[in-house]
């Protein structure tokens, strides 16, 4: 397994070597936060198209817990959710504890909790904004998530910045 705290290292200064014409625009870790963010996001809607068209087929998912109980029924939409997201979340961050939010000196645990805590809430997002777009709007499935995903990015960024990875003060 390679070294991460290289890895991110890397990705921080291939990100930074950008930086230069947004300076007057935003903050450096704003860049950061909209780098990381965006290719963690780009790899998503590549996941999110490559399972949906290829792996699911377009096809109900059809769960059985039991022999007892009825079986679960996942639209292909929200099967390809279910599939990408835990991948993304993991990445995510990953990108956003080693390259954007490094002075937090909170537990590594505690982040991770809160970070799931601010993903479950865009999840949900996520969620209801898939039902809405694709059973009652009828909207293409891979463009309603990348609609969704543009919603998600703003409760993110706070809810990171000022809850997940927080810079605790010394007073």
């Amino acid at each position: 397994m390679p070294d991460m705290n290289r890895l991110a290292q890397i990705i921080t200064k291939i990100i930074d070597f950008f930086y230069p014409p947004f300076r007057k625009l935003m903050s450096e870790q704003l860049f950061r936060y909209a780098a990381c963010g965006g290719g963690n996001m780009l790899l998503d809607w590549v996941l999110y198209f490559l399972i949906y068209n290829f792996v699911i087929g377009h096809d109900l998912i059809y769960i059985n817990f039991s022999p007892f109980t009825t079986n679960l029924c996942l639209t292909p939409h929200i099967a390809t959710l279910c599939i990408v997201f835990p991948i993304t979340l993991l990445t995510g961050f990953w990108l956003q504890k080693y390259v954007t939010f490094t002075a937090s000196q909170l537990n590594g645990w505690r982040q991770l909790s809160r970070y799931i805590f601010i993903v479950a809430i865009n999840l949900a997002v996520n969620y209801f904004g898939l039902k809405l777009c694709v059973e009652i709007f009828s909207w293409y499935p891979t463009p309603s998530k990348m609609l969704i995903t543009l919603i998600t990015v703003a409760i993110s960024y706070l809810g990171q910045k000022y809850y997940t990875f927080r810079v605790e003060k010394n007073d």
